[in-house]
């Protein structure tokens, strides 16, 4: 699912912060790199900064234009601070993270960063489904372009990992005991207490409704109905109840 995120720099002027994006986006596992007109081409400051992502870098498609790297993809989000001018729908970069990793089981996502010194221009922008706003220090709010990468990509990987564990307990054998095993138990559990002279064959009164409600309010787990299930065996040897 990985592949299917795009990270997208717009005309990137320092090659150093093509090698750098490369690490960042390398160490939470995105290797899909776009570059947009870039003003200088990838050289071996790129390579050096990358710091062993320079796979990333020789793997990174240069196009044109801002709509090649768009081109197919389901969900574009563009970082941006946030414009009273020209209001979108907002995402921090959690939902960012979130929304990209649901997106992308299905199709292509571009996460978009502008220009270090101007960002995305406002027809770029419009071009994004949503924008994302990273709720830095508003006293010193500089982040390099990397510094934006990485705290997208973080939230990526963290969404993914998430969406991981939840695929991985949905296909999981359930926990919980089929009702015929609870049954089984309820029956267990009633002849136990007819056998010890806790309640009369054929006349528990309410004790064994109750106890019905009890287990079906606690609803315990397969292992734990297993343990209950010993634990009346052990209970029927040790007083030899029949």
């Amino acid at each position: 699912m990985l592949q299917n995120i795009r990270i997208v720099l717009v005309e990137t002027s320092h090659t150093g912060n093509m090698g750098s994006v490369a690490r960042a986006m390398k160490t939470m596992g995105l290797t899909n790199l776009y570059l947009v007109n870039p003003l200088v081409k990838p050289d071996s400051q790129a390579i050096a900064l990358a710091a062993g992502a320079s796979d990333v870098i020789g793997d990174a498609k240069i196009v044109d234009t801002f709509d090649e790297a768009i081109a197919g993809c389901r969900l574009v989000v563009g970082t941006s601070a946030r414009s009273r001018s020209l209001p979108w729908p907002m995402l921090d970069p959690r939902e960012c993270g979130l929304k990209s990793v649901e997106e992308g089981q299905q199709a292509p996502v571009a996460l978009v960063f502008g220009r270090e010194r101007v960002g995305l221009t406002n027809e770029e922008l419009q071009k994004c489904h949503y924008h994302v706003a990273i709720a830095a220090n508003p006293e010193y709010s500089s982040l390099n372009l990397a510094m934006a990468v990485q705290i997208i990509a973080y939230e990526v990987r963290m969404a993914f990992l998430q969406s991981q564990e939840v695929a991985q307990a949905e296909f999981a054998e359930s926990p919980y005991p089929l009702v015929d095993d609870l049954e089984r138990f309820y029956q267990h559990m009633e002849q136990l207490m007819v056998g010890s002279g806790f309640i009369r064959e054929g006349n528990p009164g309410q004790v064994m409704s109750k106890m019905r409600r009890l287990y079906t309010r606690a609803r315990p787990e397969r292992d734990e109905l297993n343990i209950l299930r010993g634990m009346l065996s052990s209970l029927e040897k040790s007083k030899g109840v029949k």
